[in-house]
């Protein structure tokens, strides 16, 4: 009798609670339905109240559901889960053999196929791929061991954890870490690391009070022994004709101290460099730089038309090699960042696949090929594409979005909103927490080494010795009627050089 009282009290407590919920749930309803109808900034909220709202809510919740339930393996972009995967598992240290068979779509056109070799070397006949000197003429040449190396990314763009982990791990596979154009912190020294120092429009961390070069500070970053070389930059791909844009929000005291500019302001570089006009200006800075520091020079920059490469190519050739710089970073037009314009980052600038053999065909036209050391950066972060990177007249590959993978990146696609959920592109310690560079630094070494032993093994598999020694001849390319030619027979139509 007691236990059925007791019975009917919890269900006449649990019967009010849930007409109160329910009222109160009604109540929140009719506010809502009044304030949707009195606004006026949201036609369907206005038309449809409270129902409205579940538009914008289903419009935020359907980028989850597609990464994780629809999306096939290869569909989604700026990069799909079959290649996310693979970098999770290479950083991982697994085995990245898959089984059944490729998922890949082999008859998309510019699919590249490695040409596999009737009699391969043996594995007693394979060799690591040699270190390359980059500027021999340098008062401190460079000499640069891995093909794949760690491409800018500034800090205050990344967190400081994540920074850490990446110099931490460039140091441990032997690699380059470029500093994007947000300055020399602490944290891309403290991981031992070889880095590559990139100066932005704003020069940040070599700039003087009115926002100019300063060869001072010049002398200063050049004089630790980690800097390596110096990289103008130009443009790259998401954003040629734009300066950086990194939000007041991540301008801490820190990183503002570190660039020279004020904290909690929004800092919006040039669009370009307002003391270079023309490719005679480029050439003057160059050689100013390596005056100064001692160090190799070069720029990164966004192709979009071969013509203008050629006009510097000319002048090169005219005022002498050693006014050269010594090397090219190439960005193509499909790179990321944490923020820039949708028109800029869809539609503007040539794409790596075209714009990095068209700059190799003019590199070697010009009998600069032992000069300036070439750069492929843009979307390049699985085997295949370093390999035909390398065969289409790389020297080096640089990569950033490949490294966050590593990191942890599972594309939340919130790099400019302060809240990176795996802690990489915040300033939030919350999320910060959840980035432990001890740990991650391992993975990014093991993403590292994985890549270039993938690279070795596709240069051992089409009958080479060592990934530099692949050429044009051996990829095919798929093309729109379903057959794939020779890589160099597709850039023959550009320019008669493209199979050398």
């Amino acid at each position: 009798m007691e236990s059925m009282r007791f019975a009917a009290s919890v269900l006449e407590y649990l019967a009010l609670a849930f007409l109160f919920v329910l009222g109160l749930m009604l109540v929140v309803a009719a506010v809502l339905f009044v304030v949707d109808r009195l606004q006026t900034s949201d036609a369907v909220r206005r038309n449809y109240p409270v129902i409205g709202r579940f538009r914008r809510l289903f419009t935020v919740l359907g980028e989850f559901f597609r990464q994780y339930f629809f999306a096939m393996d290869r569909e989604e972009l700026p990069f799909n889960r079959a290649q996310r995967e693979w970098v999770t598992g290479a950083a991982s240290g697994h085995g990245n053999t898959v089984a059944f068979g490729s998922t890949r779509n082999l008859g998309v056109v510019g699919t590249p196929i490695f040409v596999n070799a009737a009699f391969p070397p043996l594995e007693g006949q394979f060799a690591h791929t040699d270190p390359m000197v980059i500027g021999p003429d340098a008062k401190q040449p460079y000499v640069a061991k891995s093909i794949f190396n760690i491409s800018g990314m500034s800090f205050g763009a990344l967190s400081r954890p994540a920074v850490q982990a990446l110099s931490r791990g460039a140091h441990e596979a032997g690699i380059w870490m470029n500093t994007g154009e947000g300055g020399l912190s602490p944290f891309h020294l403290e991981g031992g690391a070889d880095i590559v120092f990139q100066i932005g429009t704003a020069k940040y961390g070599v700039r003087d009070g009115d926002g100019k070069l300063s060869d001072a500070k010049l002398r200063e970053v050049a004089a630790h022994p980690q800097v390596k070389m110096f990289e103008i930059k130009l443009a790259q791909g998401a954003k040629p004709g734009k300066g950086g844009i990194l939000p007041a929000e991540k301008v801490t005291a820190e990183i503002a101290a570190i660039r020279g500019i004020k904290e909690g302001v929004s800092s919006i570089s040039p669009n370009r460099h307002i003391e270079v006009d023309d490719f005679g200006d480029l050439l003057d800075l160059v050689c100013h730089i390596r005056a100064v520091t001692g160090k190799p020079v070069g720029f990164k920059t966004v192709v979009g038309a071969p013509e203008a490469l050629r006009v510097l190519f000319e002048l090169i050739q005219g005022r002498g090699p050693d006014d050269a710089p010594d090397f090219i970073t190439i960005d193509g037009g499909e790179g990321g960042t944490g923020a820039a314009p949708m028109p800029l980052m869809d539609l503007v600038g040539m794409p790596i696949r075209e714009a990095l053999p068209l700059v190799a065909d003019l590199r070697a036209e010009f009998g600069l090929r032992d000069r300036i050391r070439l750069i492929a950066s843009g979307k390049l972060v699985n085997p295949g594409d370093i390999a035909w990177a390398l065969c289409a007249g790389a020297d080096f590959v640089t990569s950033a979005r490949g490294f966050m993978f590593s990191l942890g990146c599972i594309q939340a696609l919130k790099c400019n909103r302060n809240t990176c959920p795996t802690g990489i592109t915040t300033h939030d310690p919350r999320f910060q927490r959840g980035l432990v560079p001890e740990q991650k630094y391992k993975k990014v070494a093991a993403y590292a080494h994985s890549i270039v032993h993938e690279v070795e093994t596709i240069a051992h598999s089409v009958g080479v010795s060592e990934p530099r020694q692949m050429r044009r001849h051996h990829v095919r390319l798929v093309q729109d009627n379903g057959r794939s030619v020779p890589m160099d027979q597709v850039y023959l139509r550009y320019n008669p050089l493209a199979g050398s």
